[in-house]
């Protein structure tokens, strides 16, 4: 199993809004977000790029920047023009200093306010930023990189007065989605601009291609659109350019032509994720002086001809970065037309196949290969000669033969970043790399590699990363480990280790992200870790660790994922955690933590996520103090008292979860309309009181909502078909006193529908509207007091019942942080349960213990998808309908205590996957059917029809037929010896149960019923295949 890159699980939610990116945990890759990460220093994002698209370096050929024009000093021979420093000043004071205008991890300079150096008196060519021109005193360069600039830039903005500047850096700063003025065309001087970053948006102005001594123009990264007219015009005017960087622009409105129009001088473009397609490149033709090119992230298709046409002319080529563009009909020897200049070459994920040309790795230049993703990409590595240079090697996922030896490991000393995950390795001696001493980067994940970490890894004193995520080994750390004084990356997750966390691991200053997931550690969380100042991501889930969580957790003054679910802590929360003011994700779920949620918790300014479910907690909850939640569970405690009302501030929440508690009190009216975010509302197995909230608003964004097991009354308020989303819902086992809600029927993507044991009453009205309950696939109305007959065209509407679901999975709502999967209670075969995880294709009617009356419908036999039907507890009468014996996926159909007459049809022996048949407590008669599934009920499925006779009542038929003595003797034999009705009951007592359990996972922490369950069924099928 594959396993997405840690490094991406806090890019996805990171969006370019009003503000900068908030990121949240989620488990999905996201293409315009990678280089987005935040605190994680120069170091991880070197890693990233290794693994994927993008760069390690930035190339800046041929330009001067505004920073390398002057120092922050300018030894100008003339003071600033008046009406210059006028112009900054007014400038300055146009936008404010926030932190979240500017990101802080590279390829971006640490960012910090310029502009607050700037004070009137002073010599504006004195200011940071500032450059001017030693003999006139105009301004010249201004540098505002990551500056903390946040606000509108209008059209009248005092910057457009700076009429002589030649450098405008502006990268990196929060512009709030302005438009890019046509008044940077008056800048008629200037030869570098750089908006990168910077939250513009719209249409890119024609007027920019005035700018005719341009020589670098960056306006990647914002949402910008460049229209087919501006390229071309662009191309055609701008005839000094060197580089060109227009990643993230949507150029899908772009002439390929246009490209051949580019300036000859041109030795960078960069036109990365814009939008390009289809066979753009088969007319695209390249100046010979490019040195660079990125055409990554683009839903481009090549083929060997085309490939090899767009490399004709470029025969000064350094850089090719092609990941992410389809190149699934290039013949992989093409890659040997690159230039023998080439250095750089990324070609992640681009469906190439067939057998790699191995001495590409023998180019003298080379010093970066990125073939990740390459899934069918096949050949062996040349044994030696391989390039000096080569700095960063990635092969992973990909089936390229390497040969664990000697060998690999000579031709490999240079290198210093290695992503080998999911390789095809021949050998498993991973003991060889510890001698690539000048490795930085080692990632060897998910390659199934076995046994103890070998000592000789502590010899990686240069190791900065290291992921040995996804295998199989085991024992317990090696104490070198603390040696690698430089880690600040290490994931050992998803292994068999075993024994303590090493008190070592506190001696790596350095790290910022620890995950020792999915393992067996045990005895306590070390307290030693608390010295890790630095820890971004903490990651201790699934283990069998014990004691409490240590106080001095307070000390990781930078943490921001707190991960220590399903383990064996005990104890309190630690009230030191509110301390924690950078943390944003915190999961203690699955242990055994007792007392209050510290109130402290509440006060956390970004925490986004709360996951404290399946503990012992007590107590109350508090208020909440900041409105940065959007993903709360707290179910399966012991919480009691009210929602505090401060619940209905938090406008981001996604999901609130705290069912299985004893909460009491009303539910607060202000959840139906409180926020448009809100997907699920999970108050089930409380003491709830009062009515159901009934202001749920238009335009709610409720895709499951449960109130299941309270004690509400009342009436089910209409405003809930306000919920256009909703899937599920359940309010059952309540007192709601009402007749059937027949306004749900406008619901188009309801899918279960729970009211089972409350207090309705009167006719069950049908189908009103087209499409109605089209999607439906589970309804419990049993035990309520609904009368009338069943409508024919009621059961005609279930669509989503006719035709089986061939898309197994189970229901939940897609979240910021993870899918949220949906649960219901409800009678499964006869048992109370809880689904906790409910399939897609699991099918169920369930009307039981009510008041009908008159027929089955006969519609019911064209829902040939049901799993489970129950009518039983009723008034029906009337024969039992023959096209019941179409519901070929049917395992459970209970008809009993009705007053059904007339004979059991013989077509039910067609229902193959039966294993609960109940139709006793009518007035049924005539020859019990025999055959199949029918042949393993006893007599209780029966009981209670005086006019019925034969197997496996007592009573015999007098029909003149003869009686089987004992159907389960007299099969047929085959070859083998064993009979076919043996051998289904033994299927059918192994895998109708199993299956049947498989839907169940119980909260209940001592399920002996469950146990004593299992030993009656095994005991019955045992000997039943005895007999």
């Amino acid at each position: 199993m594959e396993r997405s890159q840690p490094i991406l699980l806090f890019l996805v939610g990171c969006q370019k809004k009003k503000k900068k990116p908030k990121c949240r945990l989620a488990g999905r890759n996201s293409r315009r977000q990678k280089q987005q990460l935040q605190n994680l220093g120069t170091t991880v994002s070197a890693f990233v790029s290794g693994m994927d698209s993008v760069q390690i370096l930035e190339l800046k050929i041929g330009a001067t920047s505004s920073s390398s024009l002057s120092s922050n000093l300018s030894f100008s021979q003339v003071p600033c023009q008046f009406d210059q420093s006028h112009a900054l000043l007014q400038f300055k004071n146009s936008f404010s200093i926030t932190s979240f205008a500017s990101d802080d991890n590279p390829p971006y300079s640490a960012p910090y306010p310029k502009t607050d150096s700037w004070e009137e008196g002073i010599d504006c060519c004195l200011w940071d930023g500032v450059t001017c021109d030693s003999q006139t005193g105009y301004v010249i360069g201004l540098d505002l990189s990551s500056s903390m600039l946040f606000g509108t830039f209008h059209s009248n903005n005092s910057l457009f007065l700076l009429s002589h500047l030649q450098n405008l850096e502006l990268s990196n700063n929060d512009f709030n989605h302005s438009n890019i003025s046509s008044r940077f065309s008056e800048f008629l001087n200037l030869r570098y601009l750089n908006l990168n970053y910077s939250i513009f948006e719209g249409l890119v102005p024609l007027e920019i291609t005035y700018l005719s001594n341009l020589v670098w123009l960056d306006i990647s990264r914002n949402d910008l659109t460049l229209e087919a007219t501006t390229f071309n015009r662009l191309a055609q005017n701008l005839t000094k350019l060197r580089e060109l960087s227009l990643n993230e622009v949507n150029m899908s409105m772009a002439a390929p032509s246009s490209l051949a129009n580019l300036s000859s001088s041109l030795l960078s473009l960069k036109l990365r994720s814009c939008y390009l397609q289809g066979n753009f490149l088969e007319y695209a033709h390249l100046s010979n002086r490019l040195v660079s090119l990125d055409l990554s992230w683009n839903d481009l298709k090549l083929q060997t001809t085309s490939f090899s046409k767009l490399l004709q002319n470029l025969t000064n080529l350094r850089e090719l970065y092609l990941s992410y563009v389809n190149m699934s009909l290039v013949e992989p020897i093409s890659l040997m037309n690159l230039s023998s200049s080439l250095s750089y070459l990324q070609l992640c994920n681009c469906g190439l196949q067939g057998e790699f040309p191995g001495n590409l790795l023998q180019r003298p230049n080379l010093r970066v290969l990125n073939l990740r993703r390459n899934y069918d990409l096949i050949g062996c590595l040349p044994r030696s000669n391989w390039s000096c240079s080569l700095k960063s090697l990635s092969l992973s996922y990909t089936k390229i033969a390497i040969h664990l030896e000697g060998d690999l490991i000579k031709n490999l000393r240079s290198v210093r970043i290695l992503n080998l995950q999911a390789c095809n390795f021949v050998g498993s001696n991973v003991t060889l790399f510890g001698n690539l001493r000048q490795l930085s980067q080692l990632s060897l994940s998910s390659n199934n590699f076995s046994g103890q970490i070998p000592p000789e890894f502590g010899n990686l004193e240069h190791l900065s990363v290291l992921d040995l995520s996804f295998n199989n080994f085991s024992g317990q750390i090696p104490l070198v480990f603390g040696n690698l004084g430089q880690l600040s990356w290490l994931d050992l997750s998803f292994n068999n280790f075993s024994g303590q966390i090493p008190l070592a691991f506190g001696n790596l200053g350095h790290l910022i992200w620890l995950d020792l997931s999915f393992n067996n550690f045990s005895g306590q969380i070390p307290f030693s870790l608390a010295n890790l100042k630095q820890l971004f991501y903490l990651d201790l889930d699934n283990n069998n660790l014990s004691g409490a969580i240590p106080n001095s957790f307070a000390n990781l003054a930078q943490l921001q994922y707190l991960r220590l679910s399903n383990n064996r802590l005990v104890g309190p929360i630690p009230s030191q955690l509110g301390r924690l003011s950078n943390l944003s994700y915190l999961s203690l779920s699955n242990n055994l933590l007792n007392a209050t949620i510290p109130t402290s918790l509440f006060d956390l300014p970004h925490l986004d996520t709360l996951l404290l479910q399946r503990n012992l907690l007590t107590g109350h909850i508090s208020q909440f103090q900041h409105n940065s939640l959007s993903y709360i569970d707290l179910s399966s405690n012991k919480l009691e008292g009210a929602i505090p009302s401060s619940v209905c501030k938090l406008k981001q929440l996604q999901v609130l979860d705290l069912s299985n508690n004893s909460f009491s009190s009303s539910i607060p009216n202000c959840l139906g309309n409180f926020s448009n975010n809100l997907l699920v509302l999970h108050l089930g197995m409380n003491n709830f009181q009062g009515s159901i909230p009934t202001s749920f608003s238009k335009g709610n964004s409720l895709r499951y909502l449960n109130f299941n097991g309270n004690q509400l009354g009342g009436r089910i308020p209409p405003s809930i078909a306000n919920c256009k989303n909703l899937e599920v819902l359940d309010i059952g086992n309540n007192k709601i006193d009402d007749t059937f809600p027949v306004f749900l029927e406008i619901l188009g993507q309801l899918r279960v529908l729970v009211l089972r044991s409350n207090k309705l009453h009167g006719f069950l009205k049908g189908a009103t509207a087209n499409y109605s309950f089209s999607k439906l696939r589970i309804v419990d109305m049993s035990s309520n007091s609904l009368s009338g007959t069943l409508p024919l065209d009621y059961f005609s509407s279930l669509e989503a019942m006719i035709a089986p679901n061939q898309n197994i999975g189970y229901m939940g709502a897609n979240t910021s942080v993870n899918t949220y999967q949906y649960s219901v209670h409800m009678t499964w075969k006869g048992w109370g349960i809880e689904l906790i995880k409910i399939q897609t294709v699991l099918t169920i009617i369930d009307f039981s213990a009510n008041k009908f009356i008159g027929n089955i419908p006969w519609s019911i036999g064209k829902l040939e998808s049901l799993i489970q039907l129950n009518l039983s507890h009723n008034y029906l009468t009337g024969n039992i309908p023959h096209l019941l014996g179409k519901l070929r996926n049917l395992e459970s159909l209970d008809l009993s205590s009705n007053m059904l007459t007339g004979k059991i049809p013989t077509q039910l022996v067609n229902l193959i996957f039966l294993s609960v048949f109940r139709v006793s407590h009518n007035q049924l008669e005539g020859r019990i059917p025999l055959g199949k599934q029918l042949d393993t009920f006893d007599s209780s499925s029966y009981e209670g029809n005086s006019g019925l006779c034969g197997f496996p009542l007592k009573k015999a038929c007098n029909d003149g037929e003869r009686q089987p003595i004992t159907p389960l003797k007299n099969v047929s034999k085959s070859e083998n010896g064993f009979g076919w009705k043996v051998v289904l009951i033994g299927f059918v007592c192994g895998f109708v149960f199993g299956v049947t359990m498989g839907y169940l996972v119980f909260r209940m922490r001592k399920p002996i019923w469950f146990v004593k369950m299992v030993e009656s069924r095994a005991k019955t099928c045992r000997s039943h295949r005895r007999n």
